[in-house]
């Protein structure tokens, strides 16, 4: 496996990529207004089936995020096809880069190439002096919860109305 940087025919490749996933878990977000508190906690469930879940972005950002000349990076297997893809946006006075998008075949998952990915994004931040990274998920992506935990990750906040289609976005941060 090899990363580059994607190309504008990478692009329309990740665009068709299925980027959906399956979870038997959330994080079931619960909260309380006290008054004078505020009481925030997110439980996992398990859920009483598999859902399949459709990724939250709209992959017509995809061509957008390319023409920023970023960290747009994709993963070929050894048959040099697309497999993966990360983009990420450095936030220069934070020295933290922002990842949006981290995408990896159904059939490629669980092999290495996420990580990977990431890797290769860390070390793009790294070269641009950026020192932390925060990767941005759904309360429904359980898998990619327990990947950015397992990679160092540590949930440092969310959003409740981040995504379109209504989802809340879980954040997750790490030095680099």
């Amino acid at each position: 496996m090899q990363v580059y940087a994607a190309e504008l025919a990478d692009v329309n490749t990740c665009y068709q990529m299925d980027k959906s996933f399956t979870t038997d878990y959330v994080w079931q977000m619960q909260s309380r207004d006290g008054g004078r508190t505020i009481d925030v906690r997110f439980d996992t469930v398990r859920l009483p089936r598999s859902m399949r879940v459709a990724y939250p972005r709209s992959p017509d950002e995809l061509a957008e995020l390319w023409q920023k000349d970023e960290c747009f990076l994709v993963i070929r297997n050894l048959e040099d096809e697309p497999v993966g893809f990360i983009v990420a946006q450095p936030h220069l006075w934070q020295k933290l880069l922002w990842v949006s998008n981290l995408v990896v075949h159904p059939r490629y998952r669980g092999q290495g190439f996420g990580t990977s990915l990431l890797k290769a994004a860390i070390d793009w931040g790294l070269e641009h002096n950026l020192n932390r990274m925060i990767l941005e998920v759904q309360t429904k992506n359980y898998p990619a919860i327990c990947f950015a935990q397992k990679l160092g990750f540590q949930f440092c906040g969310y959003n409740e109305r981040y995504y379109d289609n209504g989802d809340i976005a879980l954040f997750f941060s790490r030095s680099i």
